[in-house]
């Protein structure tokens, strides 16, 4: 017996509602049954028809063998997605998602720590008050103090900061996006954290909201997070400052910068000019160099504005170039493998 697999899609869903959950996972074997039997348990009595979508990020253990034994054992309605190497949680979530079928898509991490149980709450106020994003906070998180709750602490004081939004758990992977929305975005780098902060580029932040959710310790696996992950989010702060004001006019930000310089270094020559007509050398000014030196930089960025004002055209009249590649696997239509 084959195991459902599918590509990419993005069809479009019609209808009564219909929820995705998606699940990257990277070598969590010892987690895969009782994650399936978790979701399932929870979402057997749901209003609406659901899927299970687990993405494998190139695992080296046996994940793949217990998500395709999960996939026989529960039905058409538990897929496997394979990336073709270890891409990283972003791209593993973005393939998921574009492969997702819902008008509604859940993101869950795969190490048990979040509780499927939340899902039909958090689906439920998504749709009941019209919302674009709920989004989870673990009030009570199972981590470790130095390695986890307080990199993540710092981040999200810093993602707040940066972005303006009042959330207090930004990290939380436990998410319910419309789906029409969530793929007006594109995730890449580390930027999965950074969601809710994209998602303010395309919706209002009053059509976001965060719900309280249970978290668990890990008892199965190995973390794949450190310390390390707080110097990343450091970088990517640094992109989406810069995307959330200046992602759509890119040339204000270089523009700005060099006509301060061009002005700063016109002032210096034009000043230099004054004492050379007075009959002083200047030949041998050290300031000579930086009037000419902060001219052309200002024209190389007023240049640099112009230039990516024309790349930002092409990117949203172009197709976005996806951050992953899967191993080919058979197509399932609109209507197949809903569990009902």
């Amino acid at each position: 017996m084959q195991v459902p697999t599918f590509e990419a899609s993005q069809s479009p869903t019609v209808g009564q509602h219909r929820v995705s959950v998606v699940v990257p996972l990277y070598n969590e074997a010892p987690n895969v049954q009782p994650l399936v039997r978790a979701v399932s348990e929870a979402l057997v009595h749901a209003p609406w028809p659901w899927e299970l979508i687990l993405v494998d990020d190139g695992s080296t253990d046996g994940t793949v063998a217990a998500v395709k034994e999960a996939c026989l054992e529960h039905g058409p309605h538990v897929r496997l997605l394979r990336l073709s190497r270890n891409f990283h949680q972003t791209a593993a979530m973005q393939a998921g998602i574009d492969t997702a079928r819902g008008d509604v898509i859940v993101t869950m991490d795969g190490d048990l720590q979040n509780d499927p149980r939340d899902i039909p709450r958090l689906v439920g106020r998504l749709l009941d008050e019209s919302l674009d994003m709920v989004a989870g906070w673990r009030q009570h998180r199972q981590d470790g103090l130095v390695l986890r709750r307080l990199p993540s602490l710092m981040a999200n004081r810093l993602i707040r900061q940066v972005s303006g939004l009042e959330f207090q758990d930004l990290g939380c992977s436990l998410k319910a996006f419309r789906a029409s929305a969530l793929r007006r975005i594109r995730l890449y780098g580390e930027m999965h954290r950074f969601i809710p902060a994209w998602l303010a580029t395309v919706t209002s932040p009053d059509r976001m909201a965060e719900e309280p959710v249970a978290h668990w310790p890990r008892t199965q696996g190995n973390s794949k997070y450190g310390i390390s992950r707080t110097f990343r989010v450091l970088v990517d702060l640094l992109s989406i400052h810069f995307f959330l004001r200046f992602g759509s006019r890119p040339g204000h930000f270089f523009g700005g910068i060099g006509l301060a310089l061009t002005g700063l270094g016109t002032a210096v020559l034009g000043y230099l000019a004054v004492l050379k007509l007075m009959g002083e050398s200047i030949g041998t000014r050290p300031l000579l160099g930086l009037g000419f030196i902060l001219s052309i930089a200002g024209l190389q960025f007023l240049t640099t504005g112009v230039l990516s004002e024309m790349l930002v055209r092409i990117y949203f009249d172009g197709t976005h170039a996806k951050p992953y590649h899967l191993w080919p696997a058979p197509g399932l239509n609109d209507e197949e493998g809903w569990h009902a």
